[in-house]
């Protein structure tokens, strides 16, 4: 098994505005600010790999178009490895828009072109062979069985199966709507290990062996909330990789998640390893 990390799934363009509440229908609110940067579950985990020293691999799919451009160039910036994002001729990539203000956000997304996410041989290799496979809800359903497999569960997956699932990391309201009985159901279901965020209330993580380890939200001014869950997601791989104790691993995860809300996008503000440890010493 290697050092590396691979994540598969979505990546997207996203426009983002801040606005002084959501608007209503066919109703005009005036913006404060405004971005354009690179998103996606799976695509957000792996740079914030990147940023705390973790080799990360990126598998996907993008168009040909601009937007597609947009995505890989942005990775590549973050020195995510993208020799596995697929560019597929004659498709639109994912974008989308959303609206950010008075504690909530609304997002439209436009999926793109392309069809079901196949890994190359090559990719399938990588996986196999990786330290963690990362998936969200685009990336399930495309890696090898035997990887030592990570799920982020916020968002809905048809036909999950947690049988030698690794971690499955949902946020509190998906665990629920999924396992109605909580964590330790998703251990029953076959997950070795359960990690729910809970958003400005922190995380707690369920083990087989019945320890409960929590860790408490990390206090910032935030600007926006949009992609700390994939941060967090990305920041735990990290701290696990580096063979932390899985609460000293929360502890930062949750950090590096509150710290990248600094910023109106979900990645300018990912710290480094090195200001995720000055900002908890």
């Amino acid at each position: 098994m290697n050092d590396y990390v691979v994540c598969v799934g979505l990546a997207t363009q996203d426009t983002i505005l801040a606005v002084p509440r959501q608007p209503n229908a066919d109703e005009l609110v005036i913006a404060s600010d405004f971005t354009v940067a690179g998103g996606g579950p799976a695509a957000t985990a792996a740079v914030a790999l990147a940023r705390l020293g973790v080799p990360v691999f990126f598998a996907g799919a993008v168009g040909d178009d601009e937007t597609g451009a947009f995505i890989r160039n942005g990775l590549a910036r973050e020195e995510v490895d993208v020799s596995e994002l697929a560019v597929i001729p004659g498709a639109r990539s994912p974008r989308s828009a959303i609206f950010v203000g008075a504690g909530a956000r609304t997002i439209a997304a436009f999926r793109g072109d392309s069809a079901a996410l196949e890994l190359s041989a090559g990719a399938r290799e990588l996986c196999r062979a990786a330290a963690w496979v990362h998936v969200d809800q685009t990336g399930y359903g495309a890696v090898p069985s035997g990887v030592h497999l990570s799920i982020d569960g916020g968002n809905p997956i048809e036909n999950l199966d947690l049988g030698g699932v690794a971690l499955y990391a949902p946020t509190e309201t998906a665990l629920h709507e999924r396992f109605p009985r909580g964590a330790r159901q998703a251990l029953d279901a076959g997950a070795e290990l359960v990690v729910v965020t809970r958003g400005g209330d922190g995380s707690i993580a369920f083990t087989h062996s019945g320890e409960i380890v929590e860790a408490p939200g990390v206090p910032v001014a935030a600007v926006s909330t949009l992609g700390a869950g994939d941060v967090f997601h990305g920041a735990l791989l990290a701290c696990l990789s580096r063979g932390l104790d899985l609460r000293t691993a929360l502890v930062r995860a949750n950090a590096c998640a509150a710290l990248s809300c600094r910023a109106l996008d979900g990645r300018s503000a990912i710290p480094t390893w090195d200001e995720l440890e000055r900002s908890l010493a």
